[in-house]
């Protein structure tokens, strides 16, 4: 190899040739990195070196001295530890926005597809799609979905923190929950269990993100994400199934059957709603803690439902009670508590309603066989 090949035509000084003549070829021929100068100002390459050289006395004298800026110092693997913290501090700089739990099976594909090409490019939502995935083969979902959408797709793989506006997708042959905003993965159960994993991953949503979760169950064969929906309702967050477009209705007739859905509607309505729901004060950061319910008017809407159904709820938790009402506000498309108050007034069914909302009860759900 000629010194031009190294030194990339630039024109030398004596003094850079001389230098250049003493680098060492290596055995490999390695590339080394051309950065050419204007003029003379400074040596215009990095010549290639032997990998196999010893380090000359001048370099031993030169001890722990900075490497020259154009000898980029490897940096050693970080510890575990220190990857974690990293992955916690991500979670804590980046906004909040609710996350949406998206399970599906046979013909959820296209159902999913047809959402996310609806749903606006600047709705806030962190979206995980939950789909059954052939356990013995590599998963090209990923790079499907990408091409309906522009939001960034990614394979989950280890501990990953949600980001809004994202498109999270489960590996094959893996569980997955979420915990402190952080998607985990574990290796699927072997054996005779059942393998779950929609409804395993939007019971861990549920308990991970309290009211501001939403489950949707699309296409799909079989029950998966019905006691995951279940769920979510309990801890007052939002349910969708898609309608009778689902190619595959299983999944989405049983949760329906079962009782635990808000909204059954078809993917491109579901985007919609959705993109509504995200700007709600329901779903806003600390939206419980806003307004006290010691004042008007969900101190007139406690007394309507004492009128109405004989029980006091002003001696149940407040937080509960207040997520609730805002939970029923939100599916109503209502956003003051002023303008809840004059709906239940018009419509005594929808007392009812909040009533049964507030009585939830999930143990009473995972003992109905019927279900199933």
């Amino acid at each position: 190899m000629h010194r031009s090949s190294v030194f990339a035509d630039s024109k030398l000084s004596p003094a850079h040739r001389r230098r250049g003549s003493a680098c060492r070829r290596s055995d490999h021929d390695h590339v080394a990195r051309v950065a050419t100068q204007p003029k003379d100002t400074s040596l215009a390459g990095i010549c290639v070196m032997d990998r196999n050289k010893k380090p000359s006395k001048a370099k031993k004298r030169a001890g722990n001295q900075p490497e020259r800026e154009d000898s980029a110092a490897i940096e050693p693997p970080a510890s575990r530890a220190t990857v974690r913290k990293r992955r916690r501090a991500d979670v804590a700089a980046s906004p909040t926005c609710p996350v949406v739990g998206i399970g599906a099976s046979a013909g959820g594909l296209e159902a999913f597809s047809d959402l996310l090409r609806q749903l606006p490019a600047n709705t806030q939502l962190a979206l995980v799609f939950i789909s059954h995935l052939d356990p013995d083969h590599k998963s090209m979902l990923a790079e499907l979905v990408k091409r309906q959408t522009s939001r960034p797709v990614i394979q989950v793989a280890g501990d990953m923190p949600v980001q809004c506006n994202h498109v999270y997708i489960i590996p094959p042959n893996r569980q997955m929950v979420i915990s402190g905003r952080v998607l985990k993965l574990s290796p699927r159960a072997e054996g005779r269990e059942r393998y779950l994993p929609v409804d395993t991953f939007f019971r861990s949503l549920a308990e991970d993100q309290k009211s501001n979760a939403i489950g949707v169950v699309l296409s799909g064969n079989a029950s998966d994400g019905t006691l995951g929906l279940e769920a979510i309702k309990a801890e007052g967050g939002i349910t969708f199934a898609q309608d009778q477009s689902a190619k595959f209705d299983s999944m989405p007739r049983t949760a329906i059957a079962a009782g635990v859905v808000d909204y059954v509607l078809p993917p491109h309505w579901i985007a919609l709603e959705l993109a509504r729901l995200a700007s709600h004060p329901h779903l806003a950061p600390g939206a419980s803690d806003k307004e006290e319910l010691s004042e008007e008017p969900f101190a007139k809407i406690l007394r309507m439902l004492l009128a109405s159904t004989g029980i006091d709820f002003g001696q149940y938790k407040h937080p509960t009670i207040q997520r609730r009402m805002t939970r029923r506000m939100a599916l109503h498309r209502i956003e003051r508590p002023e303008e809840y108050a004059d709906f239940l007034n018009e419509h005594p069914e929808e007392l009812q309603a909040l009533h049964n909302d507030l009585l939830i009860n999930v143990t009473e759900f995972f003992r109905d066989a019927a279900v199933f």
